[in-house]
């Protein structure tokens, strides 16, 4: 099949493209600078150039790429993010989520569409979401608000063309804010990452190689369509996890802090991130595309990427 990858250099992207590679993908990589293609560019990658913003030139490169399928991984978020200023943070991102997508889904033709959505925009509550739970609807934190716009404007146009969003955990692994040296991980060394009201939000994790084997797997069933939960077997509260993964860092132990007073400092998504997600259930993306994460658990994943940072 031949498949072109949009945000083939990013943390998912670049261990997309050898795997697809490997098991017989005839790979295309969009970048918006060929000069800034590293690797890919020695890899025996076929490379087009496309800033993802400019529908001309999208449309262009993807009609001389001429996919069966195209994957869009399009994000731009910064290494390091502020809570209170979420939306600014994000503001790239969710044009690319957005005008981005649109371009891609227009220009791709008949080609199948596979995206990146987020596992963890659910609708505070109990259990875990499965993928019939509702978005973040109601007490939205004002950070988040157009991020979750943008998310599900993503899924509209993705799904409105028999596309397949594959909602990702909380993405750790080398090159990710949970890597060794992230920034999450130097805050949480520090002893600067309280457990905010308790800890209650429960996480759950999608291991970036896990993230691409996913799609790999979604690529070789035409017929899965709409959205799946691409996440660990594991999902965990703040307070179970932070503890660990701050003595796996050498960090100091995290401090309980009220959520009063953690407002002041990180805004209403910082509390909200740190108190109140809701964790995602993986039992469809098992059952629709045949595929197991590598990384069952959190613990497992981050005990690996940490001593291989050691």
């Amino acid at each position: 099949m031949r498949t072109l990858v949009a945000g083939a250099t990013g943390v998912i992207g670049s261990r997309l493209v050898p795997l697809l590679g490997a098991v017989g993908h005839e790979v295309v990589a969009m970048v918006r600078r060929k000069d800034r293609a590293g690797a890919l560019a020695g890899a025996g990658v076929e490379i087009v150039e496309a800033d993802a913003l400019d529908r001309d030139a999208v449309r262009r490169a993807v009609g001389r790429a001429a996919p069966d399928a195209v994957v869009n991984m399009l994000t731009a978020i910064p290494a390091e993010l502020n809570p209170r200023r979420l939306a600014r943070d994000f503001a790239v991102t969710n044009r690319l989520r957005t005008e981005g997508t649109r371009n891609l889904v227009e220009a791709a033709g008949g080609a199948r569409v596979i995206s990146q959505g987020l596992g963890y925009a659910y609708q505070p509550g109990a259990g875990l979401a499965d993928e019939d739970a509702p978005l973040w609807n109601r007490g939205t934190p004002k950070q988040f608000v157009p991020v979750l716009a943008a998310l599900v404007e993503l899924e509209r146009l993705t799904t409105g063309a028999g596309g397949l969003v594959l909602r990702f955990g909380h993405l750790y692994g080398p090159g990710t804010a949970y890597a060794a040296d992230g920034s999450f991980a130097r805050q949480v060394r520090a002893g600067k990452v309280p457990l905010v009201g308790g800890g209650h939000a429960v996480f759950s994790f999608t291991h970036a190689e896990d993230a691409a084997s996913a799609i790999v797997a979604a690529l070789d069933r035409d017929r899965v369509g709409g959205v799946l939960n691409v996440v660990d077997d594991a999902p965990a509260a703040l307070r179970d996890w932070l503890p660990r993964y701050a003595v796996m860092l050498g960090g100091k132990a995290p401090r309980p802090a009220p959520a009063a007073l953690a407002r002041l400092a990180v805004g209403g998504w910082g509390v909200a991130f740190m108190n109140e997600l809701r964790g995602a259930d993986n039992a469809r993306a098992r059952l629709q595309l045949n595929w197991r994460p590598r990384y069952t658990s959190w613990a497992d994943g981050f005990a690996g990427t940490v001593a291989r940072a050691a």
